[in-house]
């Protein structure tokens, strides 16, 4: 029997991503980045968003939005981790090199550009190496001298790319600077779900939250993943260069039909979503870490500040120590001046 979560209107209002140092929030038409600076400070950056598909009325259609989201989340997310870092004080260098002195002189302020632009050119293509090209030649080498593969070789290239894909993930989330952004992806959840639930938004009630949600990133990732198998066992696999064309031809439409389920199965719960959404919510032991208080605290300004209606609104939020942190020079000053937490007699 499926249960419609329809019912809830908070259902899929608010999503978001984890950043360095914090969380970036959007609901339908704010968006906030909440960081915690090298002074503990909770820094919050604001702004209207309106979507594509509310300014042109066909990227709104089934499918076709998939692929506009995709599009707009990319963009998204590569400016709200360029704002995140310099919210946190991560984009100071403390001493240049002769070779950052002479791109700064011969680059100056486009430099950060260039060198996004080369990162960017890069990351595509190692995601092609590592997602088409290695899974495909692997599968060529056991179809080639161990055992005609036939209509199963998309599903044997499709066991390599998850594989390298698991595997890839597990790796970096050893570095510590992936790990805390693993544990704000953690605190991200958990505050949208206690938000969903209706629930008051503080660290306690946050804190008792799933880290685990439907409409993760990860969860959709790997739907492509899977349509991406699918979706191979059509496209012959005799010339690698042809396969590989037809594969990125097909891409899009995999992705518009992957962001449908994503959509459907945070919506919905039964059985058929359940079954399906279970290896995505799996990875996410990987790409999600529990949080500590603190970081539940910026989630939480960052969800409270996207329902807020501010527009382009830059804010600070002083670190305050709990009792348990303060130094034992503190707690005598705040005794000879009186504060103490004894009610008023």
């Amino acid at each position: 029997m499926s249960k419609d979560k329809n019912k809830n209107c908070r259902l899929g209002t608010v999503g978001g991503q984890a950043v360095m140092e914090g969380v970036m929030m959007k609901s339908r038409s704010d968006m906030a980045i909440a960081v915690r600076n090298e002074k503990g400070n909770i820094v919050v950056r604001t702004k209207k968003v309106k979507a594509a598909k509310d300014k042109f009325k066909p990227f709104g259609w089934p499918v076709i939005r998939g692929v506009v989201n995709f599009i707009e989340m990319l963009i998204l997310s590569y400016s709200t981790l360029t704002s995140s870092m310099e919210m946190a004080g991560l984009d100071k260098i403390e001493s240049e090199s002769k070779f950052d002195k002479w791109v700064d002189k011969h680059f100056g302020k486009h430099m950060l550009a260039i060198i996004g632009v080369i990162g960017g050119v890069l990351g595509v293509a190692l995601a092609l190496l590592l997602f088409m090209f290695v899974p495909m030649w692997l599968a060529k080498l056991i179809d080639n001298y161990v055992v005609s593969l036939g209509w199963a070789f998309s599903l044997v290239e499709g066991v390599f790319k998850i594989a390298i894909f698991i595997t890839y993930l597990a790796l970096v989330s050893l570095m510590p600077d992936i790990k805390r952004l693993f544990m704000y992806h953690g605190a991200e959840h958990k505050s949208i779900f206690c938000y969903e639930k209706e629930l008051e938004l503080n660290v306690e009630n946050v804190r008792a939250q799933k880290r685990f949600h439907p409409r993760c990133g990860t969860s959709f990732i790997f739907v492509l993943l899977a349509l991406s198998i699918l979706a191979g066992s059509f496209i012959p696999h005799d010339i690698g260069y042809i396969r590989v064309l037809l594969k990125l031809a097909v891409l899009l439409p995999v992705v518009g039909l992957g962001y449908e389920f994503i959509r459907y199965a945070g919506r919905h719960e039964n059985i058929l979503t359940r079954i399906l959404s279970a290896p995505g919510l799996w990875m996410q032991r990987i790409t999600t870490k529990e949080p500590d208080d603190s970081m539940i605290e910026v989630a939480i300004v960052s969800v409270k500040s996207a329902l807020h209606d501010t527009d382009f609104a830059d804010f600070e939020i002083p670190y305050e120590p709990k009792e348990e942190e303060k130094s034992p020079e503190e707690s005598a000053e705040n005794t000879e001046n009186g504060d103490t937490d004894d009610d008023d007699r």
